[in-house]
This record gives C-alpha cells, structure tokens and sequence, in this order.
C-alpha cells in the first residue's frame, strides 16, 4: 500500500537522525532502542489508519454502486408505471368493432384449425404406418448388429406395402404422418407486404435463396396441413434391396438403403389463407347485426373487403379473378344495406361464394 510504503521511508529517516545530546555509546544504544520502539507504534498507529480508510473507502464504493443501481432501476419502473396506466385517448367506436370483429374471428380461426387436423387424420393409413415403423425397427436391429431382427422387421414391412399395393395404384402417395401448424407472420400495413415481395422478388433474381426464403415467410398468414407420405412406386424397391444386401453381409449398405427410404417421404401442403376466414367470420357478424345496428354492420363488411385484400396482397393465389368478384359482391351489399330493402339473400351469396373459394385453395395440394 503506497501510505504504508512512504511511512517505511519515513521511519528510515528518523533512524538516521543524529542525537547530538547523546555521546556516550551505551546512551546511543538506549535512544536508539527508544527511536525504534517510537517508529514501531507510528507504525501500526498508521497501518491502522490505512485499514480504516481502506475499510471506509470499500463502504464509500459499494454504497456508490448501490446508489448507481437504484439509479438505473427507476427508468425501468418509470416506464412500469407508465405503461400500467390507462390511455387517456378513447378509441372510436369503429376501431372498437373492428378489434372485436378481429377477436372473435379467432375461435373461428381455431374451429378451422382443429377441424383440417380432424380430416387430415383420417387420411392416414395404418398399413403404411406399420410399413414405416416396422422398417426404422430394422434399421436400429441393424445397428445392434441383429441381422436376423432386420430381416424379420423388412419382411414385416413388404408384407403392409404389398397390401398398400393391392389397394392403391403403383404411384400413390400414402400418408403416414402429419402436422398442422397456424402461422401468422405478415404484416398488417399493406406497404410493408409489398416491400417484402419486392425484396424477396430481388433476392430471387440474385440467386439469393435462403435470404428469398426468409422474405416469403413473414409473408404468411395461414393454417398449413402438412402430411408425410410413403410414396409406393420407389419404397418397395428399397425394401428388397435392403433384404438382399443383409443377406449378403452388407449391412452398412443395407442401412443407408433403409434410411433413404425413411428420408424420402414426401411431403405435401395444403393451406388456407387466415385473412380468407376472417372475412367470412366478418360476414357472418355483419348480418347478425344488420338487422338492428345497419352502420355496425358496414364497418364490419369494411373489414371483410380489406382482409379479402389482404389474402390477394398475400399472395394466396393472388392472380385469381375470384378477388374482384368477391369485392363487387361485398360493395353491392354495403350499398344494399343503406337502403330498406332485406339483404338476407345477399349475405348468402356472398358467404356461399367466399365458403367456396376457401375450399378451393385449402384443397389445392403443394409440396413442402
């Protein structure tokens, strides 16, 4: 410590003093010894000092870091507790019945969901099921080196493909598994869409793929039925190879065969457009209300026409001429509802026609 360090030079000073009262050696000797017991309690005296101020300067330092601590802290709880209170400006009463057009078209959102993972599990085919298990089995007896196991699983395996054969054409796609996701990641600001194609546009011209991948994603809005399927004009080909080669004592070769198979499942899409069901939950509300509340009714019809734009602005088959029906259609409604005349047949139509082009797109069938 720096102060201990000066002390030392200062009693090496004193040490060398000259004591010009004291002549006589045995005198010397005495005032020295009393110099050094003088030296030794300066001494501790300031090593006491020095572990006070050292003890005070450690409290002084973390009272300054608790204090900065706190310091920081009150922002964030500014922020807390300006975001815990209420606004002071009131939401008009069309945003009031857009947003709660918008929540309660999401039970009907999740009725969809549900109910497309309902029917596309009833699509899947227990032979094939039992095909694909039975030949992951005998690619892990493969691997415990139980030949004898493989072969019974591959023959267990040929024996459901032979039976999916009989029962399907050559070429078929079976499904074996499935996976039904609700993704939503587009923005609402129409500008913000076209920005995104554009980008993803420019990244395709470039070769950029992985960046174009990226682009497109965030512009879905969507429930997406997914299904895996055996496809049965190659995995019975893939089936005998691999018996043959484990007959001959190759089984590396037999697995990676096995495991090829198991990757080359084929994976097909089917997708129905978000803003699409939104539009028809919108309908549906605004003829329950046109009957008592006629401008509840045309905010809701409004909304209805931008989500219908919005699927369009998507890129759910955004060249079909079905969009421009659908908007006429939803424009000559708002103009019947501001007349006395009954819109009941009309808001048939129009849901009769959104309903069908919904099914239209949902069942058209894309690879994954």
């Amino acid at each position: 410590m720096p102060s201990v360090v000066a002390y030392d030079s200062e009693v090496e000073g004193l040490s060398r003093v000259p004591v010009r009262l004291v002549r006589e050696q045995g005198n010397w000797d005495q005032r020295r010894g009393e110099l050094d017991m003088a030296g030794h309690g300066i001494r501790l005296m300031l090593e006491v000092f020095v572990l006070v101020a050292i003890s005070s300067a450690g409290s002084l330092m973390l009272f300054s870091c608790g204090g900065a601590k706190e310091s920081r802290q009150v922002p964030s709880q500014t922020v807390s507790q300006t975001q815990d209170q209420p606004s002071t400006q009131a939401p008009s009463a069309v945003q009031d019945q857009r947003k709660q057009a918008e929540q309660q078209g999401r039970p009907e959102v999740e009725k969809e969901r549900k109910q497309a993972e309902d029917e596309a599990r009833k699509t899947l085919d227990q032979e094939a099921i039992t095909a694909v298990s039975q030949t992951q089995k005998a690619v892990d007896a493969i691997a415990a080196g139980k030949t004898d196991e493989a072969l019974a699983a591959i023959e267990q395996a040929t024996g459901k493909i032979n039976i999916l054969l009989a029962r399907n054409p050559a070429n078929a796609l079976i499904p074996v598994d499935l996976d039904v996701e609700l993704i939503d990641t587009a923005p609402r600001d129409s500008q913000a869409v076209l920005d995104i194609a554009n980008d993803a546009s420019r990244a395709v011209d470039e070769k950029d793929y992985p960046a174009a991948r990226a682009l497109l994603f965030s512009l879905m809005s969507e429930i997406r039925v997914r299904t895996y399927n055996l496809p049965l004009a190659t995995y019975p080909e893939a089936l005998k190879e691999a018996a043959r080669l484990l007959d001959q004592k190759a089984t590396k070769d037999a697995s990676s065969i096995l495991l090829t198979a198991l990757d080359t499942l084929v994976v097909l899409d089917h997708v129905t457009p978000l803003p699409l069901l939104l539009a028809r939950e919108a309908i549906t509300q605004a003829q329950t209300k046109s009957q008592q509340d006629k401008n509840g009714a045309q905010v809701l019809l409004e909304l209805a026409k931008k989500e219908v734009a919005r699927a369009r602005e998507l890129g759910y088959a955004g060249k079909d001429q079905e969009y421009e029906a659908l908007n006429r259609q939803i424009s000559g409604l708002e103009k019947q509802l501001r007349g006395p005349q009954d819109a009941t047949v009309a808001f048939s139509k129009l849901k009769e026609k959104l309903s069908a082009f919904l099914k239209r797109q949902s069942e058209k069938q894309q690879r994954g």
